[in-house]
């Protein structure tokens, strides 16, 4: 099997959307498989780079850089975005490759290619090159391409302000439907996001693969003819090797001092409004300890790395702001700026513990949970009771979870951090990880599930 791999964002650029494609690539080989990437010069995207991402990219993989649009066009509202820059040269890119096909016996053809990317608008591609070439397409599904998140929650902005979302939300919902109904499968880091498209489009039928073949029920319709696709939940894969090449590395971190004598509690992600209960919950039970026993939270600070996706020097705070409120802001640090991949599996094995405050967004799952799971740390995560993060700890182990209600209120969350989670002194014990159970959810697993599932989609 040939496959056809479209990721805009590819090392050395280090975005979280390009990490499953680095990290599957290495176990393709050994299951028959050849990989072509198509991606985006790094130097025309707005992402810090880590040229650390690239080193570790297996040499038979071909990958094809292609030449966007300048980042000067981000000047203009709306016509700065990757999706927009990009989509006419990953298109030239992709008719040269996929015609070449039919070309000459001695060339391999492709035989399908899969979409890994949240830059949505590329994904409309895969129709193009499915009626001129005749070849099929899977999807990936990291984030919704369509949320209805900002419409339920209209006290929160939503990145880029409400007018540019606004647009951008009415060409998500033309094109999405367009889109699907030429796609063969998708793959979904969330149960959430396929049943939030069958319940969005009833004349789509859910067909679970992996999971006892179940489908997913539709909303009550009168189409009889429903049009299946294939759906395969598949989480984002961890893989101890990135830490085994950290340390034998001996890759550096400049955030934090690890010897300095304190104790450092770490958060490496994006901060967003969407946390605020989470991080509310916490906030307060620090507060109530610096209250009771003032002195025992003097040698504790915690830091939230890379919160923004804004350029470097641009992000705006929105952790520090809400500590001030709760008197935290001798101990409480933010960086918006992002760091290089490397650097942050360093923070993460610098850290006395590592804090992951979840969305209050029920299908939102955290890619990074599984670094952090690998990191063997002490680790306290906040989630929302039905995210997939609460499962995954509790088959897996590797940390304390908390979940929460939909509306449920920060006080009533952090009672439960309180009992729960040793505050008072910034020390806690590391759950141990089961890694037998782990084994499922690593990069060699996952790469063996997408194959078969690529094997299924041509099939059917």
């Amino acid at each position: 099997m040939r496959v056809l791999i479209i990721s805009p964002h590819f090392p050395p650029t280090n975005a979280a959307d390009m990490q499953r494609v680095r990290l599957i690539l290495p176990y393709l080989k050994e299951h028959g498989v050849i990989a072509d990437v198509i991606s985006v010069e790094s130097e025309q995207v707005s992402s810090p780079q880590d040229p650390w991402l690239e080193l570790c990219l297996p040499k038979e993989i071909q990958i094809h850089r292609v030449k966007a649009l300048s980042l000067k066009w981000a000047l203009l509202p709306g016509l700065g975005t990757l999706g927009f820059r990009a989509i006419r040269a990953l298109a030239r890119a992709g008719d040269a490759l996929l015609g070449k096909n039919n070309l000459t016996e001695d060339i391999f053809p492709f035989d399908l290619v899969y979409f890994s990317t949240t830059v949505f608008p590329v994904h409309v591609l895969g129709p193009r090159w499915k009626k001129k070439f005749g070849v099929p397409f899977v999807m990936d599904y990291q984030d919704p391409w369509v949320s209805d998140y900002y419409r339920e929650h209209p006290n929160v902005v939503p990145p880029g302000g409400r007018l540019k979302y606004a647009v951008a939300n009415w060409l998500n919902r033309r094109q999405e439907p367009q889109v699907l109904r030429e796609c063969s499968g998708i793959t979904s880091v969330s149960a959430a996001y396929p049943e939030q498209l069958a319940k969005r489009y009833p004349w789509l039928r859910m067909e679970v693969v992996g999971i006892g073949e179940e489908k997913i029920n539709n909303q009550q319709s009168t189409i009889v003819n429903r049009q299946s696709l294939l759906s395969l939940l598949l989480p984002f894969p961890g893989d101890a090797r990135d830490f085994e090449r950290v340390k034998s590395e001996n890759i550096q971190q400049s955030v934090f001092n690890p010897n300095d004598g304190l104790k450092h509690w770490v958060y490496v992600g994006r901060g967003g409004a969407d946390m605020t209960v989470a991080v509310r919950a916490l906030f307060s039970v620090l507060q109530s300890t610096l209250h009771s026993q003032p002195s025992t939270l003097n040698s504790l600070r915690l830091h939230f790395i890379g919160t923004s996706y804004a350029a470097a020097g641009q992000g705006v705070k929105l952790l520090e702001p809400l500590a001030a409120e709760y008197g935290l802001s001798t101990i409480v640090h933010e960086s918006t700026d992002r760091i290089p991949y490397s650097e942050t599996l360093r923070c993460l094995l610098d850290a006395d513990a590592l804090i992951i405050p979840g969305s209050d967004d029920p299908g939102y799952t955290a890619s990074k949970i599984y670094p952090y799971l690998l990191a063997e740390k002490p680790l306290l995560a906040i989630f929302h009771e039905e995210s997939s993060v609460i499962e995954l700890i509790r088959k897996v182990g590797g940390g304390k979870v908390i979940s929460f209600a939909t509306g449920e209120s920060p006080d009533s969350i952090a009672a439960r951090i309180n009992s729960e989670w040793r505050v008072s002194n910034g020390s806690n014990q590391a759950v141990p990880l089961d890694h037998a159970a782990f084994a499922h959810y690593s990069a060699r697993s996952q790469a063996e599930k997408l194959i078969d599932f690529w094997k299924t989609c041509l099939n059917s």
